[in-house]
């Protein structure tokens, strides 16, 4: 789903895998764990590729990753820029930025709360698709694999292969999110759980519907992990048509029924799922109300769902961003209240997550 920005599984589960589980190292174990309760903070995917750090982009403050850890928050959904990490495909990382990177994964693990690294780029490359002739899979599969040997087998470090491809035909995302998915796994020599999202902006509401070819429902089912250690990772709006970029909530039923509709569907191919983004502006009731019935489905549904990240917050969002959940000066935001019942529970379960040591 779009969303206004400022300037800027398949888990394939054998047979006998669930009886065994507690044998595998802990970077296969974790996606076996719902427990992730997080958040999106943003900052660093914002403004132009290049750019100033501080002037037209941002790392994640201490002030804000202390405050969701004080919530009880989990995860941080942690959104970067592909092209400053890596000015020129096929070349080295800037080395200034894997430095902000790692400072900022630091910060974080510091709080006690695991990462979901998230290329915020749409599937797309200075603005070129991947699986294009400008920016070929080959180019995204290595990428990856620079990017997994920097924290390979770190189970409180999650590959989040892209954020929301769109415009591009399914099989072609298909093939990109494959040839990744083989470069973290070999080269990368990393089996830390990947989220791995479908097309037209990875909606749950539309993942049956054929937008870009195939319904993602089918195409991504022929996702292959060689480690076998994924969840697929959809998003969920609640306005009129999904796509989070008004005030409204009048789909708010129907983004529940979504929720709904893709647990039916990762239960009937055995496979796991991830809520990466879903959000509702403050003040409306019923937006507040089906927050906290889209998080109850997961929660519910704990042998499938490995848990969800709301979007969003970020020092650098606006006030009048009407999902944002930055603190005020005045205090929370509304939207919290709808969270709160789980975190507070998670706080209560904690030792049933892997522990983050």
């Amino acid at each position: 789903m779009k969303h206004w920005m400022p300037n800027a599984v398949r888990t394939v589960l054998s047979a006998n895998l669930a009886a065994t589980i507690a044998l595998l190292p802990m970077s296969s174990a974790i996606a076996s764990t719902p427990c992730f309760r997080g958040i999106n903070l943003s900052g660093a995917e914002f403004g132009k590729p290049g750019g100033l750090v501080n002037k037209d982009y941002t790392w994640p403050s201490k002030q804000t990753i202390s405050y969701f850890a004080s919530k009880g928050f989990d995860t941080v959904r942690l959104a970067f820029m592909w092209e400053r990490l890596q000015p020129k495909l096929m070349h080295p990382f800037d080395e200034g930025e894997v430095r902000r990177l790692r400072e900022a994964v630091e910060l974080i693990r510091s709080y006690r709360m695991r990462v979901i690294l998230d290329p915020h780029n749409y599937a797309r490359y200075n603005g070129e698709a991947i699986g294009s002739e400008a920016v070929p899979s080959a180019a995204f599969g290595d990428f990856w694999a620079r990017l997994a040997k920097l924290y390979a087998n770190q189970q409180d470090i999650v590959f989040g292969l892209m954020n929301e491809p769109n415009s591009m035909p399914v099989t072609q995302w298909l093939d990109a999110a494959n040839a990744a998915t083989a470069a973290i796994r070999g080269e990368g020599g990393a089996n830390n759980l990947i989220l791995v999202p479908g097309t037209a902006w990875s909606g749950a509401h539309s993942w049956m519907k054929p937008i870009d070819g195939e319904p993602n429902g089918i195409a991504m089912a022929r996702f292959v992990d060689p480690g076998q250690n994924f969840a697929f990772e959809v998003h969920q709006y609640l306005d009129a048509d999904s796509s989070g970029t008004t005030e409204d909530c009048s789909g708010a039923n129907n983004a529940v029924d979504a929720i709904k509709n893709f647990t039916v569907w990762l239960k009937e191919h055995g496979f796991r799922g991830f809520l990466g983004e879903f959000g509702a502006p403050a003040g409306k009731v019923r937006c507040i109300d089906a927050i906290k019935n889209m998080v109850e489905v997961t929660e519910d549904n704990k042998d499938v769902w490995t848990g969800w990240t709301y979007w969003v917050a970020g020092d650098w969002w606006p006030a009048s961003e009407p999902m944002n959940i930055q603190p005020t000066p005045e205090g929370d935001r509304p939207q919290l209240k709808a969270l709160e019942p789980t975190l507070a529970d998670f706080s209560a379960e904690g030792k049933s997550c892997p522990s983050l040591n």
